[in-house]
């Protein structure tokens, strides 16, 4: 009777040893920041080439990582919902976010992380499809779209978003009323901060996602902001892209720098960015409209990056900065758009903005066409464009003693690798069941081997589509619908990532095969 005593004894030792151990793991965990930015072009950031002040931003990369093939989804929406979901976009039917989906928040609190999201969420702004509802502690911020700056509560001009109401929250409770002073990106900054206070006194790991509006559309910014520069655009959109090139090549960003894609091929026969106008054409009151609205834009980049200079010196104050990856990227190139891009809808976006000047809080400007372009250096096209220029984005990690200091690689990654990332970083696993409904399966791979300076297994392929253009990637090959000219056109991205020179003609047979791989792909996905 004595025997099965003792026989228990080395048994209760392991068992408390297992817990030991588990429960250490659990508080070695990273926390996570996970900044998401809205329209920011590839080469917008001082670390990418740009000529916008990002010192925050820039100091990020010095103590990280920086990627040069990074991609989205190239528009707000399916960005968003890929991220969080660690899935291609679903667009055939909605809700985009459906019950056999799992969310980075539900995720992460499965693993024992608390939890918050603070800015643009964009994917239901009523139950069941609100952030509080799918996995997030905390929320504070616009649940649809893109709002005024320094009035969420007024109402969208007719010619965009006919002429509705923005839903902002936090957390279950709307908020109609704000302060005289408001404006949002700073509002978001100092959420995030008030949140990373909460959840480091607490006793869980955390997982904070901060999705900032800016620099999207409407052009707001404050006057001393945008003083800071004045005049600094007057040479035009040709001369800014020309220059971040040569700074792209002066900080070694691409392993072999491609080449600046001009806006018509060699011979002059074909257009390749068709939509941008002819700087020296335009008359001097449009220049200078157009000046103001890079000015604008640049101000409010330079103030997102101050916010975000705020957010990790909190993470400095709190004390666990050492213990937390920090990631930052854009969910989509540049925004080239007119409002709406429907016929007849420029004529009130004219009047609707004549007379006020570009930043003010009355208007609603869009940066337009030639800037959206060039914010993408030195990439083709801009924001729902499959081009380089619509799904690149600049993304940047650090994570102190884990990530190489100004380390730069050329992996490519995509935004649906953030759910087996995340997992990994939180020691989780996905699960096959949630809440009783049968999950889709991952379809990100982990970017953990990346992070730390190894090779990784990477995406045998990599599919885009949106608004009738689409694309493929298979290696240094990548297939692209050129939706003006309605054929598929074929690049190897290794010596030609501008994606000038069209090699359809010459490899019919990989054109063919990339094609049927990607028509199963969209077959799959909208099942």
């Amino acid at each position: 009777m004595k025997r099965p005593r003792l026989l228990a004894m080395p048994l209760l030792i392991l068992l408390a040893f297992v817990c030991f151990n588990t429960s250490l793991s659990a508080a070695e965990r990273p926390n996570v920041l996970l900044i998401l930015c809205d329209d920011l072009g590839f080469s917008d950031l001082g670390c990418y080439g740009g000529e916008i002040q990002t010192p925050h931003l820039d100091r990020l990369a010095a103590d990280g990582m920086r990627f040069t093939q990074f991609y989205n989804c190239a528009v707000c929406v399916t960005t968003r919902s890929a991220l969080l979901t660690g899935l291609y976009p679903r667009q055939a039917r909605r809700p985009r976010l459906r019950t056999n989906m799992l969310t980075l928040g539900e995720a992460m609190r499965r693993a024992g992380y608390a939890t918050s999201l603070t800015g643009k969420w964009h994917l239901g702004n009523q139950p069941p499809l609100r952030p509080i509802d799918r996995g997030f502690d905390e929320y504070y911020g616009v649940l649809d779209g893109c709002c005024n700056y320094f009035n969420p509560a007024k109402q969208d001009p007719v010619f965009y978003n006919g002429g509705r109401f923005r839903a902002f929250a936090r957390n279950d409770k709307r908020i109609t009323e704000f302060p005289k002073g408001y404006y949002t990106t700073d509002a978001f900054s100092d959420h995030a901060i008030e949140t990373i206070k909460q959840f480091a006194n607490g006793k869980k790991p955390f997982f904070v996602h901060l999705c900032y509006t800016a620099p999207h559309f409407p052009l707001h910014a404050f006057k001393a902001d945008i003083e800071r520069y004045r005049g600094k655009y007057s040479a035009g959109y040709l001369k800014m892209r020309a220059q971040r090139h040569q700074r792209q090549a002066e900080l070694g960003l691409f392993a072999a720098l491609p080449e600046l894609s001009p806006l018509e091929n060699k011979k002059g026969d074909y257009r390749y960015d068709y939509d941008v106008p002819d700087w020296e054409a335009l008359p001097d009151n449009e220049r200078k409209r157009e000046e103001a609205r890079m000015e604008t834009y640049a101000a409010m980049v330079d103030r997102m990056d101050r916010g975000i200079g705020r957010v990790l010196a909190a993470l400095d104050e709190a004390g666990v900065a050492d213990n937390t990856v920090v990631m930052f990227l854009s969910d989509n190139g540049g925004c080239a758009s007119w409002p709406s891009g429907r016929p007849g809808q420029e004529a009130g976006f004219i009047k609707y903005n004549q007379d006020i000047p570009v930043g003010d809080g009355r208007g609603y400007e869009f940066v337009g066409k030639g800037w959206g372009w060039a914010q993408n250096a030195p990439f083709r096209q801009f924001k729902t464009w499959c081009y380089e220029g619509g799904i690149a984005t600049p993304m940047i990690v650090r994570w102190p003693g884990k990530v190489a200091r100004g380390s730069i690689t050329h992996q490519v990654g995509h935004i649906i690798d953030f759910m087996p990332t995340l997992l990994e970083l939180a020691n989780s696993d996905y699960p096959r069941e949630f809440n009783g409904n049968t999950l889709l399966p991952v379809e990100g791979k982990s970017l953990l081997p990346v992070f730390q300076g190894k090779q990784r297994d990477g995406h045998r392929s990599l599919s885009w589509e949106l608004f009738g253009n689409r694309a493929i990637r298979q290696g240094d090959w990548k297939l692209v619908w050129g939706a003006s000219e309605k054929q598929w056109e074929l690049y190897d991205l290794k010596t030609d990532r501008s994606e000038m020179n069209n090699l359809a003609a010459k490899f019919p047979e990989r054109v063919a095969q990339m094609a049927r791989d990607w028509e199963a792909w969209q077959e799959k996905i909208e099942k």
